[in-house]
């Protein structure tokens, strides 16, 4: 290693130091409040030990490391437009998938398939949110639009729970800007008007 690369490596390595001490969250701002509402969820009536699969986009790691039993299928290799599994499970997990798919209500007809009578399916997508085509970006849901997609797709309405939080300078930081971490004293109160990332918790009937 060269000296130059020594102090860089140095130098990023005390960043990262000083940020953990000082509390710096480097958890991305707009999915703060979806990452907290999935993860009491889970822990809720212990349901992180539950079998769980997660139809993944690949790199989300907040839930495989949280739940035990658990195994994922990475999307698009796993079209949940048309494909399910013939195994159904108690938490089915979806986290910034359905916007990338192409026919949502088939998408969430084979989620809940896939979920176990008496089950739970965790859904997240983000509204306003810049266009991410990795490898499409179709679709974008207020609370309600994302509760009658899983209606549409078989749960029933009293058994679907929507969300929403976002507010005009979260929004206003990823306009033209890149995806920006939480960092220290952001704002995450919650404006009903401007709902950065939705998300959903659909139980299958018994």
């Amino acid at each position: 290693m060269t000296t130059t690369s020594l102090a860089s490596t140095l130098k990023s390595r005390s960043k990262q130091a000083v940020k953990r001490l000082i509390g710096y969250d480097s958890r991305n701002w707009l999915r703060i409040r979806q990452i907290e509402a999935f993860t009491t969820f889970l822990e809720a009536a212990n349901r992180k030990s539950r079998d769980v699969i997660e139809i993944s986009p690949g790199w989300n790691r907040y839930w495989r490391a949280m739940c035990p039993d658990y195994r994922s299928l990475d999307f698009p290799d796993f079209d949940i437009c048309k494909d399910r599994t013939d195994e159904q499970y108690s938490i089915v997990i979806a986290d910034q998938v359905l916007e990338h798919v192409q026919r949502p209500l088939a998408a969430a007809a084979n989620i809940h398939a896939m979920t176990k009578p008496g089950g739970w399916a965790m859904v997240a997508t983000p509204f306003l949110f810049r266009v991410h085509a990795r490898p499409l970006d179709y679709n974008r849901w207020t609370p309600a639009g994302l509760k009658q997609v899983m209606v549409e797709g078989g749960f029933a309405e009293d058994d679907v729970q929507a969300f929403g939080w976002g507010n005009k300078a979260c929004a206003k930081a990823h306009i033209g800007g890149p995806v920006r971490a939480y960092g220290l004293w952001r704002d995450l109160s919650n404006d009903e008007e401007y709902p950065l990332m939705v998300w959903a918790f659909a139980k299958r009937a018994s």
